[in-house]
């Protein structure tokens, strides 16, 4: 027998390639997937799961103290959360909020994979809003794909009219309710259709509108496929334990059409029947039975696909199912808690928390930061004492405006000066205040002593608060 050609033996390994290439399909857009939609356990999950958004429709309109609970008041620079106002010089908080949901994402991913794409994204979700309104007008996938393409008329006409003005107005909502969060709901449905808003509110309401509909409404998976970061991020946080929706090869091929009067003992093929279900109700149009792939946003919906099959032809469940590959493969499950990662994210995780909750408890309705002057550090006085100045920075967080009594104490004896009167301190301002402090040089014990200075006030419900902050006195050496 001769030995192939190097042309040959390159011209076979193309044609693999070209023969692999087509089991890895990705949808460019050419045609419109129009998902199949059964019913089932992950199905229910999935709408769980995404009632989650309520919140960012209801959310402006929850009520604390006679306020908007939640409001991000952006031209005041106040951000009120159930009763604590939180200002900018706090937002240190941000960003241990904004670690905790990045490392959040990494652990599920690691664990479960993309689950955040296929519950919680709202372009996930948005879309399944969509396409739902979609099949309620239009039909089944082969009903609305005939619509698609028959030629424009009275009823196709009023359809795609109807359905395209539902669509924008979900968009709309979309984008009023996500200004209400920092211009306030009240006021804005009282302002924004008398024309008194102001042009950023009906740029923001645009933005959203436009976008909702083009997003959710027209580019559906595409964006999953091309514009989302998270797919390419997300996808290369999975291992062989992570465990994600697969078809278990084993089991389900080969393939064939099941036959009634076949036993089981007769049937020579897998259980995978070849009925194209699991490819028919998924969003993105992929297959799962060739492996995991990107356009697979962990959804489930194809297990309940499959599930519903199997339970026609009177075989098991799981012949698609949650696992990872190494439960697929026949290898080793290594259990949660000897996996590092884990272990590593979870205490990021704790840290990251336990920042957000010290942050929260320890807010103040008033902060005082002490600049010592540096130039000169001290002053020596006519009658021989040594002065020290000072400027104090009163930040008031309530929402009132109050009058800050400003004290000082050290191990010396100390004479306050300039502080005889309440600070007027309004309500998110820093109020700043010079104040000096005379020793004798007799009390001094070193070059250094420290003091404490404390800024207390009382709301208008009679409640007393203070804070206080350590600095220094310095003086000359003896």
């Amino acid at each position: 027998m001769s030995e192939p050609t190097p042309a040959r033996s390159s011209a076979a390994a193309l044609d693999d390639l070209y023969a692999e290439a087509h089991h890895w399909e990705v949808n460019t857009g050419g045609e419109t997937i129009h998902a199949k939609r059964m019913p089932g356990k992950w199905r229910r999950i999935k709408w769980l799961a995404a009632s989650v958004w309520l919140i960012f429709f209801l959310g402006p309109y929850l009520r604390w103290n006679g306020h908007q609970a939640v409001l991000f008041d952006i031209p005041n620079r106040q951000y009120h959360l159930f009763g604590v106002t939180v200002l900018p010089q706090d937002f240190w908080m941000l960003s241990l909020l904004l670690l905790f949901f990045a490392i959040l994402l990494a652990v599920v991913t690691a664990l479960a994979g993309r689950v955040y794409c296929g519950y919680f994204c709202f372009q996930t979700v948005w879309t399944d809003v969509f396409t739902w309104i979609e099949e309620r007008l239009e039909g089944s996938p082969p009903q609305r794909r005939k619509l698609d393409k028959a030629a424009l008329d009275a009823r196709k006409l009023r359809i795609k009219l109807t359905k395209h003005a539902v669509w924008l107005l979900i968009g709309f909502l979309t984008g009023f309710s996500f200004v209400a969060w920092f211009y306030g709901a009240w006021p804005l449905w009282r302002d924004f259709f008398v024309g008194n808003a102001n042009i950023a509110v009906y740029a923001a309401v645009a933005l959203f509108t436009g976008g909702t509909y083009l997003l959710a409404g027209w580019l559906r998976e595409q964006v999953c496929f091309w514009l989302c970061p998270y797919a390419r991020i997300q996808g290369v946080m999975l291992d062989k334990a992570t465990i994600v929706p697969t078809y278990d090869f084993a089991r389900g091929e080969p393939r064939g059409r099941f036959r009634k009067d076949a036993t089981s003992e007769q049937r020579s093929a897998g259980d995978c029947v070849d009925c194209n279900q699991c490819v028919a109700v998924c969003p993105t149009g992929i297959d799962i039975r060739n492996g995991q792939q990107e356009g697979c946003i962990t959804c489930a919906l194809c297990l309940d696909a499959c599930d519903t099959v199997m339970d026609k032809i009177g075989r098991p469940r799981g012949l698609i199912r949650y696992a990872s590959l190494d439960e697929v493969e026949g290898k080793p499950v290594k259990p949660l808690l000897l996996r590092p990662r884990v272990w590593v994210y979870t205490a990021i995780l704790a840290l990251a928390l336990t920042g957000i909750l010290y942050g929260l408890s320890s807010l103040a309705a008033i902060e005082l930061k002490v600049l010592h002057e540096r130039a000169p550090l001290f002053v020596r006085l006519s009658d021989g004492s040594i002065q020290n100045k000072y400027t104090l920075k009163i930040l008031n967080k309530s929402k009132q405006d109050l009058s800050v009594t400003i004290g000082a104490d050290s191990s010396v004896p100390i004479d306050l000066v300039g502080a005889d009167e309440p600070l007027p301190a309004a309500s998110g301002e820093v109020t700043p205040m010079i104040v000096f402090v005379k020793v004798k040089r007799s009390d001094l014990e070193g070059e250094r002593v420290p003091v404490t200075f404390r800024a207390t006030t009382e709301l208008d419900d009679g409640t007393e608060i203070g804070t206080e902050r350590e600095s220094a006195f310095f003086g000359p050496a003896r």
